[in-house]
């Protein structure tokens, strides 16, 4: 396996084959290895520096009912709530004094904010803080959409494809969700000029090597920006509650993959991997990503923002949050970066 591992560091792809060769192989055998190869990569680009992004969790009404997650529209157990844009700008002003440069905008498909209450936000944001990076991360919309809030100031935008395995999605959402729109939307935003982002769930009911093995040709086809992935965890209010997690040492086989394969890419160690694992975040590190994004949300809504079980830091101040990850990354040889942390090359 090291042969392709070292295949896939020259050549930055795979075949599908090769793919599910070695996203089949044992952890204990290729493990060390892949991530002395990503760190490598990684330190290429980014060296030591961690890029922080301050994550806003504005609104968790959404319109659809995905079977994995805790906002689910039929979750009728879910305390909803929305920020009002004074809140919003609130948070990112706290965010900003405590050093972050980037914020992240992050809510379910909430038919409440039409695409006027989003520009109008985008606007306020990118008025107030003109140095700061702007993300959106808000589902699936038009082109014309997603135009408007690039217009706007929006910098970035973040839609997970969450399986590239068409069958595979299918079991996951809805009827009258669609795969291939949702494909459609994340080529849209590239199109358009975002710095574009995507991702997918770990472990995830009904995953198999195969679909993964689809999730890493769809990521060297569109060479995102950013890519996000953390382990799969069940929430109790949905049809999946009873369902296994995925796992640490999955998740970072795939980060140390993708670095590997997108070698300029931003990949955050999510708060989902300190989910399953109390040192899952400085895991990642090791793993080769490069991305934290601390909780700037206001204390009273951290709970009510539970896309599944266990969420860690839902009652920490957002200060908490920013100087505990410093912390952690400190304590494995890296470095909090205060600036935008833009993708280096793509």
């Amino acid at each position: 396996m090291k042969k392709l591992i070292d295949q896939l560091e020259k050549d930055k792809k795979l075949s599908k084959q090769e793919w599910i060769e070695l996203i089949s192989s044992p952890y204990e055998e290729i493990s060390e290895y892949v991530f002395e190869k990503a760190r490598k990569q990684r330190m290429a680009y980014y060296g030591n520096d961690v890029y922080m992004r301050g994550l806003i969790e504005f609104s968790n009404y959404c319109k659809n009912d995905c079977l994995y997650c805790g906002i689910r529209r039929s979750n009728r157990y879910a305390s909803r709530y929305r920020l009002s844009l004074d809140q919003i700008l609130q948070s990112c002003k706290m965010g900003y004094d405590l050093g972050f440069r980037t914020f992240v905008l992050q809510g379910g498909e909430d038919p409440y904010f039409t695409d006027d209450r989003i520009v109008a936000i985008a606007s306020a944001i990118k008025s107030s803080f003109p140095d700061c990076a702007l993300t959106l991360s808000i589902g699936e919309k038009p082109l014309e959409s997603y135009q408007t809030y690039f217009d706007a100031g929006a910098d970035r935008y973040l839609l997970s494809h969450e399986t590239a395995n068409k069958a595979h999605y299918e079991k996951l959402h809805p009827p009258g969700m669609s795969y291939d729109h949702r494909m459609q939307c994340i080529w849209n935003l590239k199109r358009i000029g975002f710095e574009t982002g995507t991702g997918f769930m770990v472990g995830s009911p009904g995953q198999t090597v195969e679909c993964l093995a689809d999730d890493m040709m769809f990521l060297t086809a569109l060479k995102p920006h950013m890519v996000g992935i953390g382990p799969y965890i069940p929430h109790h209010e949905t049809p999946f509650a009873d369902q296994m997690a995925g796992t640490l040492e999955m998740t970072l086989l795939m980060i140390a993959f993708i670095r590997l394969a997108l070698p300029y890419a931003l990949i955050p160690a999510t708060t989902a991997l300190g989910t399953i694992s109390p040192l899952g975040r400085e895991k990642g590190m090791m793993a080769g990503a490069n991305v934290v994004m601390p909780n700037l949300s206001p204390k009273e809504v951290r709970e009510k923002y539970l896309l599944y079980d266990d969420k860690i830091c839902t009652g920490d101040e957002a200060a908490e949050c920013r100087y505990c990850i410093e912390r952690r990354m400190n304590s494995v040889g890296y470095q909090i970066k205060v600036h935008r942390g833009d993708c280096k090359v793509v």
